[in-house]
């Protein structure tokens, strides 16, 4: 008895080492495949969600195509590359030709700041200060560059860094574009698989958790992605108009901070210049442009985002917020859309929980 129980006890430890070995390895087989994948994730979640964020159109532009799938995914493809991608090149190349006058001034040290507008001096708070340095600057640029130089120095990496990233995500963009047009083409396989690993993780529940994750997708690059680009190209006619000095970078800067739900924030200091430089009349029509600008959002936002399911605005702070300290530039676009999937996911099956173990 004492044999066959020491044999049975063998028999059950070796049983379990070889689950633990071939949980181990399978463990590392994937760690080993995130590692090799991981530069290539941001590229793929995002390609994944202009897949899923378009496909709805995608398939009107198929219906009119005669159902041809992969001519409407090369069409589709050419479309989206057009509408996303060629502005992000014309918009560096804009900051690269406005900028290439300031580095020559500087470089040739012939660069002249006009002196300030004499009513800036008499602005409650600001005004006094705002002068000194305005006037110090026009005056004295070289001394005022010394003056704030640790500062510059401080930020210079920083601002080629970031202008070293704003051209690698363009190429993100573009890779991304070509990864969602090579899924809309194969839609249909896609689809299947997505409905058999819903199937898998949540039973039952998977095709109503794949509709979720859709719709959630959807309505956040809309309410997110869309309002950030139409408050941009709004803020962008109205920094032409007024005069801005680099709008372009105006313009870019807005587009980030729209994202990160702060763009107001950017139209602020905007409006101030407009009423140094510009007259009172001029002045107050764009700040008045400014605030239809900055409160469009609260207009927008609750249309787009109630367009198939709502989600809070705290959690899309944080998704772009997270997304973008994880994943560079191009995790504002990512960060918010993930977490938003995430949270709603996380809903359902705490109410899926709920609704289960109420009684009948």
């Amino acid at each position: 008895m004492t044999v066959e129980r020491l044999a049975k006890d063998k028999a059950q430890v070796n049983q379990a080492l070889e689950v633990f070995i071939q949980i181990g390895l399978a463990a590392l087989l994937m760690i080993g495949c995130l590692l090799i994948l991981r530069p290539f994730i941001p590229l793929i979640m995002w390609g994944i969600i202009i897949a899923i964020a378009s496909y709805p159109t995608f398939r009107k532009l198929q219906s009119i195509l005669g159902g041809r799938g992969g001519l409407a995914a090369v069409l589709w493809t050419l479309l989206l590359i057009a509408v996303l991608v060629l502005p992000l090149v014309l918009l560096a190349q804009s900051l690269v030709q406005g900028m290439q006058p300031l580095a020559t001034q500087l470089r040739n040290g012939i660069l002249m700041i006009p002196p300030p507008p004499p009513r800036i001096a008499h602005w409650p708070i600001v005004g006094p200060p705002l002068a000194h340095a305005w006037t110090m600057a026009s005056t004295n640029f070289t001394g005022a560059l010394m003056t704030f130089a640790p500062q510059i120095k401080a930020a210079l990496p920083e601002i080629l860094s970031a202008s070293a990233g704003i051209g690698f995500t363009v190429l993100q963009f573009f890779f991304s574009i070509l990864v969602s047009g090579a899924l809309l083409g194969s839609a249909r396989a896609a689809a299947e698989v997505t409905r058999a690993l819903a199937n898998r993780l949540f039973g039952d529940h998977g095709p109503e958790f794949q509709d979720l994750v859709g719709a959630t997708i959807r309505s956040v690059t809309l309410g997110i992605l869309g309002v950030a680009l139409i408050q941009s190209a709004l803020a962008a006619i109205g920094f032409l108009v007024i005069g801005l000095p680099a709008a372009s970078v105006w313009v870019v800067v807005f587009l980030f901070a729209a994202v990160l739900q702060v763009g107001v924030l950017v139209l602020i200091p905007a409006a101030i210049y407009a009423f140094a430089i510009a007259t009172t009349t001029k002045a107050v029509i764009f700040l008045v442009w400014c605030i239809f600008v900055g409160v469009l959002d609260n207009v927008l936002k609750p249309l787009l985002l109630g367009r198939g399911v709502a989600v809070p605005t705290v959690v899309v702070f944080l998704g772009v917020i997270g997304g973008f300290l994880a994943m560079g530039i191009i995790g504002l676009f990512v960060g918010a859309i993930v977490l938003s999937v995430g949270y709603k996911l996380f809903l359902a099956w705490i109410e899926g929980s709920a609704a289960a173990d109420t009684p009948a």
